[in-house]
């Protein structure tokens, strides 16, 4: 059923209230590596603060200009964390405004990154206020000699292995960051060659009273804060790739509201947002960094496939969100019945025995009556799948038909009851879901067999 969408001033009654947030300052620190994010929300400033690895920093002056960008994109993008608090429509920078192609990026990124946290408010992104843009145009991007190297940012999940992986296997030498402490991040960044970077991201104190005291909250897009992030760091550690592992499969859109719009739980992993990124670096911050992703080109099943060879990381790695809170995990690597969980399990599952899984998962998913309706999720049959990083419904029908030709689990529970519910749909087979395709801002030389 469609939920109602009031306007935004219906849905504030009873929430926070505020007039305006203003984007006030950020300040970095090249000797530390400490940046600080500066906003207010009314009268009430909220700093967030991170911490940059490798410090001190060379301030060369041919960087400057790529750097203040950069600060700039990291700036903006990060202040979605605090303006959802209470939605104000008025926004104000103190200084350095977007100028008018920026101003309208930030539109796109606010509404589609922020369509998840208004479904389930209630509101419409519709009526999020449009940036306001400086009619003067932001300096060029200058152009400089960076290191030919890649940095891959880290997980802890299957895909940033595998985009790793093939780095190497094409004969790249890669380093790795995470953002945020996880310690199981830590312990696989500790077993691969290289430097592995980490980023201290703390979110400003006040945001989290403010949430109790009433603040609108829910999904902001991660993953775009995390790629401004990244794009200020290889500009001071001096990489020209920055390789993410976002999946096709993560531009299709999680369902679509009654007004026809998509909600992407995913859109900052999207390829759209990935091309608006590109275009912004390449206008602003240096037209020769490359942030993209490896595996834009396959669907999870393919990647899944890939990742059953790497046997050397199946004892340490998870998908479980519930391990990677900024505050610590929540589960020691599995819940066993979360949506990532339950996908991750299913599209491992045609090319591995139960008695290898169950020994990654720690118990036989497929094996428990009490998960069907979790595993049934996924196959969105009443249209809808679930607001989490999960893969195309197609995928995980084909994967449930495929276990259910298969003797080693053709007789797991699960399975027998979802092959009945596709009983009549058609599904495209796994061979053709994980077959590559699709747009892509791959480098040629990173294409192919190595």
């Amino acid at each position: 059923m469609a939920r109602p969408e009031p306007d935004l001033a219906e849905r504030r009654s009873g929430a926070l209230s505020a007039q305006a947030f203003c984007f006030v300052d950020r300040r970095f620190d090249f000797d530390r590596g400490q940046l600080d994010l500066i906003y207010r929300l009314d009268q009430l400033e909220l700093t967030e603060r991170l911490l940059l690895p490798g410090a001190p920093y060379l301030q060369r002056p041919e960087r400057a200009d790529a750097i203040e960008a950069a600060l700039d994109l990291v700036h903006w993008i990060a202040g979605v964390s605090y303006w959802k608090a209470a939605c104000p429509d008025e926004l104000i920078f103190r200084d350095r405004p977007p100028d008018a192609w920026q101003a309208e990026g930030l539109t796109q990124i606010y509404r589609q990154g922020l369509a998840e946290f208004a479904f389930e408010n209630q509101l419409d992104p519709g009526n999020f206020p449009a940036f306001p843009g400086d009619p003067r145009a932001a300096p060029a991007a200058p152009n400089f000699d960076l290191a030919h190297r890649s940095l891959v940012p880290m997980g802890g999940g299957k895909d940033s292995l595998v985009a790793w992986e093939r780095l190497r296997d094409r004969g790249e030498s890669p380093d790795s960051v995470q953002i945020g402490s996880a310690p199981l991040i830590r312990k696989i960044g500790g077993q691969l060659p290289g430097e592995h970077w980490v980023i201290q991201r703390a979110i400003a104190p006040g945001l989290a009273e403010i949430n109790r005291a009433g603040a609108l909250n829910g999904h902001v897009p991660v993953t775009a804060i995390n790629s401004a992030i990244l794009t200020l760091l290889a500009l001071v550690l001096d990489y020209d790739r920055v390789a993410f592992a976002n999946e096709r499969s993560a531009s299709q859109a999680s369902r679509i509201d009654d007004r026809g719009r998509e909600i992407n739980h995913q859109y900052s992993k999207s390829f759209a947002f990935e091309v608006l990124l590109a275009d912004w670096i390449g206008r602003y911050v240096h037209p020769s960094l490359r942030v993209f992703s490896l595996l834009r080109r396959d669907r999870e099943l393919a990647i899944c496939r890939e990742f059953s060879e790497l046997d050397r990381w199946h004892g340490l790695f998870s998908s479980c969100n519930r391990n990677f809170h900024l505050d610590g995990p929540r589960v020691e690597r599995w819940c066993g019945q979360c949506p990532k969980c339950v996908f991750v399990y299913l599209c491992l599952a045609p090319f591995m025995q139960p008695a290898e899984l169950a020994r990654i998962f720690g118990q036989d998913l497929l094996a428990r009556p009490d998960l069907v309706g979790e595993f049934a999720e996924l196959l969105a049959l009443d249209g809808f799948k679930p607001f989490e990083c999960v893969g195309e419904a197609e995928e995980a029908r084909a994967a449930v038909l495929a276990l259910a030709g298969q003797s080693d689990w053709k007789d797991h529970v699960v399975v027998r009851e979802l092959n009945e519910r596709l009983a009549g749909i058609e599904v495209p087979s796994l061979e053709t879901l994980c077959r590559p395709g699709g747009p892509h801002r791959i480098p040629e030389e990173l294409l192919g067999a190595p």
